[in-house]
């Protein structure tokens, strides 16, 4: 099992730029497909994208499609989220996830697939 912490959230201006990262502790992260979704408030949490274990297929939500990149470092038990040409409606609390179902199944992109959950960090986009 692992346990999630993310960091990296912030009040950001649009157009700018954040780096969000997820450490995990406990053993087997690289065997996990790792996710990010995002929860705005008086909205549904939803998915934001996910990388595979080994870091080589990752796959976005189409709202955040070429702004935002997933990767992996499994040295580090770390996965990031890279966040560019920022919107507002791209503020929400951002967590990440982790899961034993390959990241490339449809089910792997809903929150139901994911059964390790980190905290959240929130990230703000001000217009």
């Amino acid at each position: 099992q692992v346990q999630l912490v993310e960091s990296g959230g912030g009040l950001v201006q649009a157009g700018g730029s954040l780096r969000l990262s997820c450490v995990a502790s406990g053993r087997s992260f690289s065997s996990y497909t790792m996710g990010w979704f995002r929860q705005a408030p008086g909205k549904e949490r939803e998915f934001v994208g996910s990388i595979s274990w080994s870091g080589t297929y990752t796959y976005y939500a189409d709202s955040v499609k070429g702004r935002f990149t997933i990767s992996r470092d499994n040295a580090k038990n770390t996965v990031y989220l890279l966040m560019n040409s920022l919107r507002s409606e791209d503020t929400a609390v951002y967590y990440c996830a982790a899961s034993r179902i390959a990241a490339s199944t449809t089910y792997a992109r809903t929150s139901e697939g994911y059964d390790r959950w980190g905290q959240g960090t929130q990230v703000t986009v001000s217009s």
